[in-house]
């Protein structure tokens, strides 16, 4: 036996400070230690909860909910893998291919893109590589910018493309242009798009309620023709009945609507007010800004006892539209009207023209003769 066995623990400092060592006889303090262990175990377990697998739960869970395992859900595999690129679908634009899912355009079943493929009509047949040839006309920057509105919900305008485009490239698509989807560095062209809208949308409203009554009563007159003068709501007008104002051949109807007077304030809204009545079918649109008597001045009397009054003029917005082809003429052209000019004797047709050769010799004779040389020279002595 070797020195250190012989001593025990009192041989080995470093032992000893490493790990408590009981002799066998000190069975007092053993259990002491035990009991001590297992009431600070039980203590901890009331605490925390059961452990697992010889582990104590996190702090942050709760003590009957068992700890999660690390591993992840299970990689798909080959056959999973190839369903999923089954699903895909390759769109050319531009000729350039663009491989989606198609479930981003069902979504959005209201836009061009989600008709087509969630409706069972089918819109498009693919070519001969399985691939859809959509968007004809769009870039592939556009194209490319208006896929994120299907991903993200927004669309981001490219610096290299202008708001006009972007714009007429959502309406094709019907992708929605307003200021929740569309962000723009450009907000001068973005705002003048969105006016644009707004504009459309009010003038329709304006046609609905205001212009078309006006409409129908001219051509239930059997009218052509309509020419609406818009006034405010607090313009008075008041004509003399004995002495009206002369407005000419056209028979003028008046609106009385200040928010329609304000609408054609702008320029740019009469381009798009015009634009909306061509769309509907109208022809001959005029807009602009005239002269529309109000109420009478005073009245002067002219030499000769005729009277002739004066009106108070204002400058008020007008519209002038024709829903026929032709306006103000007829279709039928009477011969009998005109005086022929067409040369019936052919002998007269094929003759050379006469010349008067008389005027020709009375100017001859009126011109005078120049003066001989030897006046000249006396004349110079």
């Amino acid at each position: 036996m070797s020195d250190s066995q012989a001593n025990g623990p009192e041989a080995n400092g470093m032992l000893e400070q490493r790990r408590p060592f009981f002799y066998p006889d000190s069975s007092s303090d053993t259990e002491e230690y035990r009991r001590d262990t297992e009431e600070r175990r039980k203590r901890l377990s009331k605490r925390n909860g059961p452990c697992i697998r010889g582990r104590m739960p996190p702090k942050n869970q709760s003590p009957n909910v068992p700890t999660p395992s690390t591993s992840t859900q299970e990689p798909p595999r080959n056959g999973q893998k190839n369903q999923l690129m089954d699903d895909r679908i390759t769109l050319v634009v531009d000729n350039t291919r663009f491989v989606v899912d198609p479930a981003q355009f069902t979504a959005h079943p209201n836009t061009m893109l989600g008709r087509m493929f969630s409706s069972g009509i089918e819109f498009t047949h693919p070519n001969e590589r399985g691939e859809y040839e959509v968007a004809e006309g769009i870039s592939a920057t556009v194209f490319r910018a208006i896929l994120e509105y299907y991903r993200g919900g927004t669309i981001r305008c490219p610096p290299t493309v202008s708001v006009q485009e972007l714009r007429e490239a959502c309406d094709y698509l019907l992708v929605p242009f307003d200021a929740n989807t569309v962000r723009c560095q450009n907000l001068r062209g973005l705002l003048h798009e969105l006016s644009n809208e707004g504009a459309r949308r009010q003038f329709e409203s304006f046609l609905e309620r205001l212009i078309l009554p006006l409409m129908v009563e001219s051509a239930q007159r059997g009218d052509r023709e309509c020419h609406v003068v818009v006034l405010l709501d607090d313009d008075a007008v008041d004509w003399d009945e004995q002495y009206p104002p002369q407005m000419g051949d056209e028979y003028s109807q008046t609106v009385l609507s200040t928010p329609l007077y304000r609408f054609f304030k702008y320029i740019e809204n009469r381009d798009v007010a015009k634009q909306v009545m061509k769309e509907r079918g109208l022809k001959k649109i005029r807009l602009g800004v005239e002269g529309y008597p109000t109420y009478k001045e005073k009245v002067r009397k002219r030499p000769g006892g005729r009277a002739e009054v004066i009106y108070n003029y204002v400058q008020r917005p007008f519209i002038h539209m024709s829903w026929e082809k032709e306006e103000a003429k007829s279709r039928h052209v009477d011969f009998q009207c005109f005086k022929s000019k067409s040369v019936t004797n052919l002998a007269e047709a094929t003759a050379d023209p006469v010349i008067e050769l008389e005027p020709l010799r009375a100017r001859e004779e009126e011109v005078p003769e120049p003066p001989a040389e030897g006046a000249a020279e006396d004349d110079a002595q």
